[in-house]
């Protein structure tokens, strides 16, 4: 037998719903040719598919049997069309992505992955940049899309992503259980792990603290966000990151800073000529934005 993949997602969709009528809307069709689609499957298939009710229709066990191979059949489908698409050349040119460290910690990957999957007609090219830089390689048209700081100011369009404060982080029932803030100058009075001095987040707060702060004593400095908060979390010391950085599942006490530069939040940029498929990438940077949080 020969199936429609149409008559398929309608029978999914009236099995969902419990209803001829509300499948018809699902799929858009009128009610008249719904029914007749539906009556055409179960002469296909030569047994009744449906008990039709005063308020709907049940499943018989050979239309519920249809419904599960059915889903089954259109789920194998949509990853057919994916995995061809994927070898379809792009005729547009890569989305020029730039952030700084910490949005690239989760925000960037977790909005690449989705948009990349919904998408495969569009390629990305992300680089990290601090948000001077990224706010220049905007300027100059030399960056589509850029997660900036809310610190820079620019002459281009930006709106509202999110929050990027910085907390301390430290071992469970350490040092900072019980407390609701903590200045960063208390901060460096104890063994802390850092970043790497030429990372985005290390330059950032070098250029914040200023040439009087409070000289503190790292233990060890690492590249990526990931071991640093592994290693403050495991009670090697303490550390400055990105709240949004702390997965959720973590377990560690957080402490909110008390001075003024560790509030700051995220921006999306724009650049004049952008191509129209960097608003799709914006839209899945939202989305990510939007997922939990710690």
């Amino acid at each position: 037998m020969r199936y429609d993949l149409d008559d398929l997602r309608l029978f999914t969709h009236v099995a969902a719903e419990g209803s001829i009528t509300a499948g018809a809307r699902v799929m858009h069709l009128s009610l008249p040719s719904a029914s007749a689609r539906v009556r055409a499957l179960e002469a296909q298939a030569g047994v009744p598919l449906l008990i039709r009710e005063r308020r709907g229709v049940r499943l018989t066990p050979a239309g519920a049997t249809l419904a599960r191979h059915a889903r089954e059949v259109l789920a194998e489908t949509t990853r057919l069309d994916s995995a061809v698409a994927s070898y379809a050349v792009s005729h547009a040119a890569p989305i020029r992505l730039v952030a700084g460290g910490s949005a690239m910690h989760q925000l960037v990957p977790i909005a690449l992955a989705t948009f990349l999957r919904d998408h495969p007609e569009y390629d990305v090219n992300v680089s990290e940049r601090r948000t001077t830089r990224s706010v220049r390689l905007l300027a100059a048209g030399e960056a589509d899309l850029g997660v900036i700081l809310d610190d820079e100011p620019t002459q281009l369009r930006t709106e509202p992503l999110a929050d990027d404060s910085l907390v301390v982080i430290g071992q469970a029932g350490g040092i900072l259980a019980g407390r609701t803030s903590i200045a960063y100058a208390e901060v460096a009075e104890h063994p802390l792990v850092g970043l790497v001095p030429n990372s985005p987040l290390s330059q950032w707060m070098v250029d914040r603290l200023g040439p009087h702060a409070p000289a503190p004593r790292f233990r060890t400095l690492v590249p990526t966000l990931h071991a640093l908060i592994t290693l403050a979390t495991a009670g090697a010391g303490l550390a400055v990151v990105p709240r949004r950085a702390v997965p959720a599942a973590t377990v560690a006490q957080i402490c909110p800073l008390q001075d003024a530069w560790s509030r700051r939040a995220h921006l999306l940029c724009y650049a004049t000529n952008a191509p129209e498929a960097t608003h799709l990438l914006a839209a899945h940077l939202h989305t990510a934005a939007d997922g939990p949080a710690r």
